[in-house]
C-alpha cells in the first residue's frame, strides 16, 4: 500500500471521523492550537452544538407534544410510541448503512409488502412459522443482492434507478401473490413479536435495540464498517488502497433488504393479515429518518445514533398530532419541515467544520518556525 493510499483511507475511512449523536465525536476533535485561542474555541462550541442539532430537536419536540397534551406522557402512549417506531426503526438503520455508502434504497417499502404477503400465504399453506420466517428473510436478501448487482454490476449512474424499478417490481410482486387480496391470518409468532410486550416495552422495541446494537458493532468495530465509512468518504481512494468497494456495495444493499423484511416480519404480526399494499411509502418515512437524524446525505459520516434519533423524530411527530387530532396532512408538512432544518443544520455543520479546519491550519502555520 503506498504512503499516499494509507493517507487517503486514513482521512477518510476512519468511522470514528463521522458524526454520532451518542459517541462524543466532538471529543475526537484535535485540539486546537493555543493561538488563535478565541476564535477556535468558539468555532469548536458551534460545531458541538450543531452536532447535537437533531437531539435537541427531538427534546424539544417531546416537550411541545407534552405541553401541548397531557396524553402524550403517558405509560400507554410512550408504549404505542415504542410500537411506531419499530418498524421505522428498523428501515432507517438499513437505509443509513446504505446513504453512508453514497447510496439510497427506495425498495425498502415494498420490501415491507412482499413479506407481509408471503407470510401470510406460506402460513395459510401449511408451512411451519421457522420456515416462514426464514422464507420472508430470504426474499428480503434476495432482492437487496439483486438491488446491488444491477448498481454495482450493471453500471448503472446512480442506485436510485435501479431500486425505483425494484420497488414497482416488488411490489407487483406482492399482489400477484395475495391475488388483490387480503389474506387472513399470520403465524402467532409474529403477532407476538408485533403486538407483545413485557410490562410498558414492546418485545420489537426490544429487537430494534438489539439490531442497533449490532449495527453498530458491525459498522464502528468492524472491517466492514471501514471499509463502508472508506467508500462513502473517498469512493476513488477506497478502490486504490484495495478495498473490495463493489462486495462491499453489494452487502450493504443485502443489509438493508434483511432489516426491511425484519421490519416486514413486524408489520406482518402488528396488523394480522397479509396486505400486499403494507409498507406503502415507508422508504420515504425511512429516508426522512435518516435525514432528519443528521447522517449526511454526501456519505461517509454519520451512525446508528443518527438514524435512531431521526426514527424517533417521525414517531414523536406522528403520534403527537395524532393525539391532537390534526389532520393527517399536517403530519406530512411537519415532517417536511423538519426534513429542511435537519438538512440546513448539515450544512451548517460542514461549513462550521470547514472553518474549523481553516483556523486550525492558520495556527498551525503561524507556530510553524519555518
Amino acid at each position: 500500500m503506498t504512503a499516499e493510499g494509507k493517507d487517503v483511507l486514513t482521512q477518510s475511512a476512519h468511522p470514528d471521523s463521522s458524526w454520532s449523536v451518542a459517541e462524543g465525536d466532538a471529543g475526537q476533535l484535535a485540539a486546537p492550537p493555543e493561538s488563535p485561542v478565541s476564535s477556535s474555541k468558539a468555532i469548536r462550541a458551534g460545531l458541538v452544538i450543531v452536532r447535537l442539532g437533531p437531539v435537541v430537536m427531538l427534546v424539544a419536540l417531546v416537550i411541545v407534544m407534552a405541553f401541548l397534551t397531557p396524553l402524550f406522557l403517558t405509560e400507554r402512549n410512550l408504549t404505542n410510541i415504542g410500537f411506531q417506531v419499530c418498524a421505522i426503526g428498523c428501515l432507517a438503520l438499513g437505509e443509513a448503512v446504505v446513504i453512508l455508502t453514497r447510496g439510497i434504497d427506495i425498495s425498502v417499502g415494498s420490501i415491507i409488502g412482499i413479506v407481509v404477503a408471503s407470510s401470510s400465504v406460506l402460513y395459510l399453506h401449511g408451512w411451519d412459522p421457522i420456515f416462514v420466517i426464514l422464507a420472508v428473510l430470504g426474499i428480503g436478501m434476495c432482492v437487496g443482492l439483486a438491488n446491488g448487482a444491477l448498481y454495482v454490476k450493471g453500471r448503472l449512474p446512480h442506485p436510485f434507478i435501479v431500486t425505483l424499478a425494484t420497488l414497482g417490481v416488488v411490489r407487483g410482486l406482492a399482489f400477484l401473490i395475495t391475488g388483490g387480496n387480503i389474506k387472513p391470518g399470520q403465524p402467532a409468532a409474529l403477532e407476538t413479536l408485533g403486538n407483545g410486550q413485557v410490562g410498558p416495552i414492546p418485545y420489537a422495541a426490544l429487537l430494534l435495540a438489539g439490531l442497533a446494537i449490532a449495527t453498530w458493532v458491525f459498522t464502528k468495530r468492524m472491517k466492514w464498517g471501514r471499509w463502508i465509512y472508506a467508500i462513502g468518504g473517498n469512493p476513488e481512494g477506497a478502490k486504490r488502497v484495495g478495498i473490495p468497494v463493489d462486495a462491499v456495495l453489494i452487502s450493504v444493499y443485502i443489509f438493508s433488504g434483511l432489516l426491511a423484511a425484519i421490519a416486514g416480519l413486524i408489520t406482518a404480526g402488528q396488523i394480522g393479515v397479509g396486505d400486499a399494499n403494507a409498507g406503502n411509502l415507508y422508504e420515504l418515512n425511512a429516508i426522512a429518518a435518516v435525514m432528519i437524524g443528521g447522517l449526511s446525505y454526501l456519505g461517509g459520516r454519520g451512525g446508528v445514533s443518527n438514524a435512531i434519533v431521526g426514527a424517533l423524530t417521525v414517531t414523536v411527530i406522528t403520534n403527537g398530532l395524532q393525539l391532537l387530532s390534526v389532520s393527517g396532512y399536517w403530519v406530512e408538512i411537519v415532517t417536511g419541515l423538519v426534513i429542511i432544518a435537519a438538512v440546513e443544520l448539515n450544512v451548517l455543520r460542514e461549513h462550521i467544520e470547514d472553518r474549523f479546519r481553516l483556523v486550525q491550519a492558520m495556527s498551525e502555520a503561524e507556530g510553524d518556525p519555518s
